[in-house]
């Protein structure tokens, strides 16, 4: 098989997978993973793949468009429901302070909350906070500003402005996407900005995310990988993502 061939079957792999890996591709083709790493390289310029960590993803996967929350919900419910359950192993003792971020999957975070221990929650979901307000050992904090219909989302200055002058113990992230490259991200400008002062404003960083979200990268970066201490994530996670992640010193748990 020549160069040019092998390349556009490598193309033709990765855009109907959504993703390859360099191993597996270097086994299909029968050529060493430099081989690979050279056509990925030469499918990357030519913007038809992307590179990431381990292999290549497609080109769309760089979203710039965002799914609302009813459709998001309804999407892998079933390894958001699991991540769920082992986030709930990182609620702290009674007096802690926890920080719920807006999201389908934190959403579900939040239905773990203990009812044994007085905790102060700090939200900006609307969702979240219509949960978790008549909960009796609950101090809830909703933060203000512009709600996005889109992702039921306080946003803006006002939700900013408190959020730098908070420290809570642990926060709980969404994210639209996750890379080694670009870190964690999401479409929307406002949303990022609160999410990067949410990590700020954290002890611990906990992601929920579950393993659709690996490799993927979205507009605006709103955190690098370093500034997360764990990712509670599913079973369907790539290998080589986890060996990538545990490197730079994040604690993966397999929900």
């Amino acid at each position: 098989m020549y160069a040019e061939e092998r390349q556009q079957a490598i193309a033709a792999l990765v855009l109907s997978r959504g993703r390859a890996s360099v191993a597996e591709l270097a086994q299909a083709y029968d050529v060493t993973t430099e081989t690979v790493r050279r056509d990925l390289a030469v499918l990357d310029r030519a913007g038809v793949v992307r590179r990431v960590h381990g292999g290549a993803v497609p080109v769309r996967t760089l979203h710039l468009v965002e799914a609302g929350v009813g459709e998001r919900d309804s999407t892998r419910a079933e390894q958001k429901d699991a991540i769920a359950a082992a986030a709930a192993e990182f609620f702290p003792p009674t007096g802690s302070s926890v920080l719920l971020d807006a999201g389908t999957t934190t959403a579900r975070v939040a239905a773990h909350l203990p009812t044994d221990r007085e905790l102060t929650i700090v939200t900006n979901s609307v969702p979240i906070a219509s949960r978790v307000a008549a909960m009796p050992n609950v101090t809830l904090q909703l933060l203000g500003g512009r709600v996005r219909g889109l992702t039921q989302a306080a946003v803006g200055e006002q939700a900013l402005r408190v959020l730098d002058a908070l420290r809570v113990d642990i926060a709980f992230i969404g994210t639209n996407a996750i890379s080694l490259r670009h870190g964690l991200s999401t479409p929307d400008t406002d949303e990022a900005a609160v999410k990067r002062a949410m990590v700020s404003a954290a002890n611990y960083v906990v992601v929920v995310a579950d393993s659709s979200k690996m490799g993927q990268e979205d507009l605006i970066r709103f955190a690098p990988i370093d500034c997360v201490d764990t990712l509670i994530t599913d079973a369907e996670i790539d290998p080589a993502d986890r060996d990538g992640l545990t490197e730079q010193g994040v604690e993966v748990v397999i929900a």
